[in-house]
């Protein structure tokens, strides 16, 4: 954890957004696999770590607005729990640690609502993920499960999206340290990416960095040779030389800051001709794009100029034709590129996502656009001093997107289908870096993974 300061300096920051009321925050339980007592690996909710850090089950926080009072439900270990997990501090000695003195038995959790209700009080609670919380809202506020996400506390959501937005130096430290593991992570897959190799010794080699320096990884990783698909998390394939192999990683913090960095490389450590001009494209647009991220500037923007850094490099290699802006501007670039250029980034890889993408990544301001492509943007709205988000650009050969477009004889002026047919089997290619948004512009954050195509056969070659 934080020192207790810390997190009494965000529930501090929490009451200056003017809510009323009573805010009610659930912590995560555990989650079992496949028997009760054979578990997932824990992980405790974000916001609640953000306010109250404590990282274990049973427990729920409530900030009240009106008194400045904040109280932690949970129970101290029994004798049971002594026996299988040894001695445990008090919850009061728990509750100290994030700067709360006010600690009750986690059944007194009920009548403490249920007063609250009876005197009229607003209680503010946000979208519940994890079925089991459903459940417990609807015991103690009567709500059913198929009306809690209509009647989640926009006011709160928005507050809690205003300050967690916004990094302190002690999350960037904490992130700078996810980022050095994910460069570990990266560069043990680079150099293990050798024909006769299974998917799956590299994502297992992997994960077990992630695990022996932190929490873990940031998300399920995704590591394939058929690139082509985004987020392809089977792992069964044997490596086959030429191939390439995108890798899309990243670990957690023991306070579960996270990382999220993606490399593509060639299977046997040297890229073909046909490679490199498609790699350097992606390496263009994203190198633009961080030079691009500074305060004030949407992040839309720099997805659309990522966009159409892509539809210029296809163009000069004969894939596209015509104006580069006009195919942008309708699309047509999104056959290649039909994700978002990033998102968020923090104590969750896609930072806040259960609060709501629209949320986080967009605002009065700026509205998620509904065209294919840039409809997947999670990030579009004006960036801010202190943002984390991630930077990754791609061009994918997707066999089945391919047809189909051409079968319907879409964007015909801008995409020349007899040269993208010789593309298939090509499978993709993405890059990915995370940065932080500062005075004038962004920086990376941590140690760049090598990815110029030099770096990337060096590294191949040791």
């Amino acid at each position: 954890m934080f020192k207790p300061e810390v997190y009494k300096q965000r529930r501090t920051a929490l009451y200056s957004q003017n809510l009323k009321g009573i805010a009610l925050f659930f912590g995560n339980e555990e989650s079992p696999m496949n028997y009760a007592a054979n578990t997932y690996a824990y992980r405790q909710d974000s916001t609640f770590l953000y306010f109250f850090g404590l990282d274990m089950p049973g427990l729920a926080g409530v900030i009240d607005f009106d008194e400045e009072k904040e109280i932690i439900f949970g129970n101290d270990v029994d004798m049971e729990d002594i026996i299988w997990m040894g001695p445990q501090p008090k919850m009061t000695d728990n509750a100290l640690k994030a700067g709360i003195t006010h600690v009750e038995p986690f059944k007194n959790l009920e009548q403490f609502l249920k007063s609250a209700l009876q005197k009229g009080r607003e209680i503010h609670f946000l979208p519940q993920y994890r079925h089991d919380n459903k459940i417990l809202l609807e015991s103690l506020l009567g709500i059913a499960i198929s009306k809690q996400k209509e009647r989640a506390s926009v006011a709160l959501i928005k507050a809690v999206v205003n300050l967690r937005s916004v990094k302190d130096k002690y999350e960037i430290e904490e992130l700078e340290k996810a980022a050095a593991i994910g460069y570990q992570m990266h560069v043990t897959s680079m150099k293990m990416a050798k024909p006769g190799i299974y998917e799956r010794e590299i994502a297992g080699a992997i994960e077990g960095i992630a695990l022996s320096q932190g929490a873990g990884v940031s998300f399920p990783i995704i590591l394939s040779q058929n690139g082509q698909t985004l987020h392809n998390h089977d792992h069964s394939q044997v490596l086959e030389k030429g191939r390439l192999m995108v890798t899309d990683a990243g670990a957690e913090t023991v306070l579960r800051y996270s990382s999220d960095f993606t490399r593509t490389v060639p299977v046997g450590g040297k890229f073909s001709q046909r490679q490199r001009d498609i790699y350097q494209i992606v390496l263009d647009a994203n190198n633009a794009a961080t030079a691009a991220v500074k305060p004030g500037i949407t992040y839309k923007s720099v997805h659309l100029l990522a966009s159409k850094v892509i539809a210029s490099g296809l163009k000069n290699l004969g894939l596209m034709k015509g104006d580069v802006e006009e195919a942008v501007r309708n699309g047509a670039h999104a056959m290649f590129f039909p994700h978002g250029l990033g998102h968020m980034m923090g104590l969750d890889v896609h930072d806040m996502e259960d609060l709501g993408e629209d949320y986080v990544g967009y605002d009065e301001e700026v509205k998620r656009s509904d065209q294919f492509g840039i409809a997947y943007l999670r990030l579009g709205r004006r960036l801010k001093t202190g943002f984390v988000l991630t930077n990754e650009p791609g061009i994918y050969f997707i066999p089945e997107l391919i047809s189909l477009w051409k079968s319907e004889n879409k964007f015909t002026d801008f995409i020349n289908y007899a040269k993208v047919e010789e593309y298939i089997g090509f499978g993709g290619i993405r890059l990915e870096d995370d940065l932080l948004v500062t005075e004038h512009g962004c920086k990376l954050i941590g140690k760049r993974v090598p990815i110029t195509i030099d770096e990337v056969e060096e590294t191949m070659r040791d």
